[in-house]
């Protein structure tokens, strides 16, 4: 065997290394399997629910710390940037009541909004870099700065850190993309909305009605 290795060294090493790649592979997908660390799924399905701008309004780090902290126990109606319909749809998961936004934390905003930075006037100190959660801003230092505007949150909070207060935050003009309608409802709800019981009682009442006029006038005939 040493003398096949000592003739072929290329092959023979490639051979070995894709062998110890096989083993360290298995184990290293042994261990993911075996020391496997479940997450909570009401924690996943509260996140799921959070806007995701990592904004920091609701006292916690990020949308995942607050999740974390509403399956605790903490309230539900700190994130502005949600607003009520994220309140009414975690309270919905929850089995709760929806409480209304506390404006401690902020106030909800009808219009989305994305940063911009206008780079003329930006001297390249990087703080907005640093403030930033999603990485959404490009540059370095003395270098012009500009935001990627598909990944910005809208979270404002690199216009409080910008010396020569140059970032703006601006509405995001809504497109195909943000179009959303209501789906018509599904053929279960249709045909529970048309069983007898459903059937609004004036509509009954009045049904009763013109037949004792009709059955009325009938006698009326008969007897003339």
């Amino acid at each position: 065997m040493f003398e096949i290795i000592a003739q072929y060294p290329i092959p023979a090493a490639l051979v070995a290394l894709g062998g110890l790649a096989i083993i360290f592979g298995a184990v290293l997908g042994f261990a993911a399997i075996k020391f496997k660390v479940e997450g909570d799924p009401i924690v996943e399905q509260i996140d799921h629910l959070l806007p995701q701008t990592q904004c920091g309004q609701c006292g916690y780090p990020g949308c995942r710390p607050y999740a974390e902290a509403i399956a605790n126990g903490d309230t539900i109606n700190k994130c502005p940037p949600g607003g009520q319909s994220t309140i009414n749809a975690i309270a919905d998961l929850l089995d709760v009541d929806a409480p209304t936004l506390d404006e401690e934390h902020g106030e909800e905003s009808e219009t989305k909004t994305v940063a911009y930075i206008r780079e003329d006037e930006c001297i390249g100190c990087t703080k907005c870099i640093q403030a930033c959660p999603v990485d959404a801003i490009l540059g370095a230092a003395k270098l012009m700065h500009t935001v990627i505007v598909s990944e910005c949150t809208g979270c404002d909070l690199c216009v409080e850190p910008c010396p020569v207060d140059c970032i703006d935050m601006l509405p995001v003009e809504k497109g195909l993309a943000d179009w959303k309608w209501n789906l018509p409802p599904s053929a279960e709800e249709q045909i529970e909305a048309l069983r007898p019981g459903n059937i609004i009682a004036t509509d009954a009442k009045g049904d009763g009605q013109n037949n004792d006029q009709n059955h009325d006038g009938d006698n009326g005939e008969k007897a003339a």
